[in-house]
């Protein structure tokens, strides 16, 4: 299974009563005619909903899905989509397109990122985004990492699209080749981290962007990450630090074994002396009366 097919919608928020349409793109690429969606809530598994002729959007087969007869397919002008006429509390859930794409020896089927519907009363709130040069280790390894994060936003979930511009001022997308992009999810808000390969004789300016269902919101400063410089001296790789802690280790155990030494010698000699004390009194000691019995005589 692969993401291949575009859901450009990541939430949508309705209240009780409205009405929702789900979207799905890509699907020139199915080597059938038919889409099925998919319903996925938090707690359950995936269960299917129905399937309908990506042509003329007329329903081929509707899956013995709870909820089966809330759903319909309806021509959009740019391709047909599933639709809620009237939209539940139960109807909360993320939902997938998909359909089958054949290969060489046996086919398989594509998905959509997938829209998450939110049945609530609350406002739709844009996020605010900050972007800040990333406090780590990175930079052991011939990279930099800037932090993109958006925070205070209403639904919670956002999508994250970097961009760079050269010193000419042409911008470019960061593609996962030219930056790895993790993604950190915490209560009220959401950070993303992007990991740049210093190159050579190389400036860029990177910007953060964030999609959201209240819009796409852009980050007010621009960072810059300039290329290396050429004067410092190259850094220590990671792959020597464990050789130097090899060598204090055994640096500590041979101080170790020569002060054990020291010490079994300390009292070794003072268990001599006391020895050698000892026999002297107790030679003294016998001699004493020995002299005075003598004289006597």
């Amino acid at each position: 299974m692969a993401a291949e097919l575009s859901q450009d919608h990541l939430t949508l928020t309705r209240r009780v009563g409205q009405t929702v349409s789900f979207s799905c793109g890509g699907t020139d690429q199915c080597d059938s005619n038919y889409v099925v969606w998919y319903q996925k809530k938090d707690t359950e598994t995936f269960t299917r909903i129905l399937y309908f002729n990506k042509n003329t959007c007329n329903i081929g087969y509707r899956y013995n899905h709870t909820q089966k007869d809330d759903f319909s397919a309806v021509n959009k002008g740019n391709g047909c989509e599933l639709k809620i006429q009237t939209v539940k509390l139960s109807h909360s859930a993320t939902y997938y397109c998909s359909c089958y794409k054949s290969a060489p020896h046996s086919g398989y089927l594509i998905f959509g990122s997938g829209t998450k519907l939110y049945v609530t009363d609350e406002q739709i709130v844009k996020p605010v985004v900050s972007v800040y040069p990333a406090a780590s280790r990175a930079h052991l390894e011939g990279k930099s990492s800037l932090l993109c994060v958006a925070s205070d936003m209403f639904p919670p979930l956002v999508r994250f699209s970097w961009k760079r511009q050269k010193d000419n001022g042409t911008e470019e997308d960061v593609t996962s080749a030219e930056g790895e992009q993790l993604e950190l999810r915490e209560s009220g808000r959401t950070t993303s981290i992007l990991l740049i390969p210093q190159r050579e004789n190389s400036t860029y300016k990177y910007r953060c962007s964030v999609h959201h269902e209240g819009g796409t919101v852009e980050a007010q400063t621009e960072q810059e990450v300039p290329a290396p410089a050429a004067s410092c001296p190259p850094e220590r790789e990671p792959a020597d630090l464990p050789a130097l802690q090899q060598a204090d280790l055994s640096f500590q155990s041979q101080c170790q074994v020569k002060l054990l030494c020291l010490m079994y010698t300390v009292l070794i000699v003072k268990s001599l002396v006391y020895c050698c004390g000892l026999s002297l009194l107790m030679i003294l000691r016998n001699k004493g009366p020995s002299t005075n019995c003598t004289h006597a005589d």
